[in-house]
């Protein structure tokens, strides 16, 4: 019976942490502010503002949401943008993915300030986390490593599998445990024999999308499993890439779905905003 790595409870005592720095830095006379900007009525990215919006509240941020309409250009985005990374109160700016599809998201992303950058998206912030010299980390890799720290699981030296190479999960969660002394195989949708890679995990992250997508056959006995995923399956019920019954039975530690990753995703996203206000309020 696997322990259960509880994200609820250790996103807590981050946005526990972050509110009170907030307060430090309320007292210095600067107040924190993160701007969220929604383009469109994507029902999911919705759901995710409002979350974001509560954290905020949560933690004593300033709160700032766009909301802008389905058929917005390229170029207003950009021109909000240019106007968000201008103004002294907005510490951090998210811009929820995805976009219509009218605009490009490399784009927009490329346009934000790298210093005001909270999911750490911008070609500067990234090529930061592969040599090291970063102020922010990506919020979901981030949050798997805090995880990973809190159930006292060692990464120095231990197998680490990543099954996805997308730009926001798999190819930075690779490079943080890297920076870990972690030996790390990333596997994707072309990877020959992926079970067979999976087996040999120490610890075994699940980032692909797909639901119960690693079933039991897939991880080694003892093996630490953090499920990324967030899906619906047929009967549009939450679940993760892990197919959590069986694998639970085989791992030493799994994080559940909901209640795992996702709650650490949005900590981060607070400390992120957090280490941005100290750094343009010194």
């Amino acid at each position: 019976m696997a322990a259960i790595i509880n994200g609820k409870e250790i996103a807590a005592n981050v946005k526990a942490e972050v509110r009170a720095e907030v307060e430090a830095l309320k007292a210095k006379g600067a107040n924190p502010g993160l701007a969220v900007v929604l383009v469109g009525n994507n029902p999911a990215s919705r759901v995710y503002v409002s979350n974001k919006e509560k954290d905020c509240a949560e933690v004593g941020f300033a709160s700032y949401e766009y909301a802008l309409p389905e058929e917005t250009t390229e170029e207003e985005l950009l021109e909000l943008v240019a106007k968000l990374n201008a103004d002294p109160k907005i510490n951090g700016i998210l811009v929820q993915l995805p976009l219509p599809k009218q605009i490009c998201e490399q784009t927009i992303l490329h346009a934000i300030s790298p210093s005001k950058d909270v999911d750490a998206f911008h070609p500067e912030n990234v090529g930061r986390i592969m040599i090291g010299d970063y102020s922010f980390l990506p919020c979901t890799p981030a949050g798997v490593i805090e995880m990973l720290d809190a159930a006292g699981v060692d990464i120095n030296g231990k197998h680490c599998v990543v099954i996805g190479r997308s730009n926001i999960v798999g190819k930075p969660m690779g490079m943080l445990l890297l920076h870990r002394n972690g030996t790390v195989t990333i596997c994707h949708s072309r990877t020959k024999d992926l079970a067979e890679q999976t087996r040999q995990a120490d610890i075994l992250i699940a980032a692909v999308g797909k639901a119960d997508f690693v079933t039991a056959d897939m991880v080694k006995p003892g093996a630490v499993v953090i499920d990324v995923g967030m899906n619906r399956n047929a009967e549009g019920k939450l679940v993760g890439d892990v197919c959590y019954d069986e694998v639970e039975k085989v791992a030493s530690a799994i994080t559940p779905v909901p209640g795992g990753v996702g709650p650490m995703t949005r900590a981060i996203l607070m400390r992120n905003t957090l280490t941005a206000a100290k750094m343009q309020n010194p």
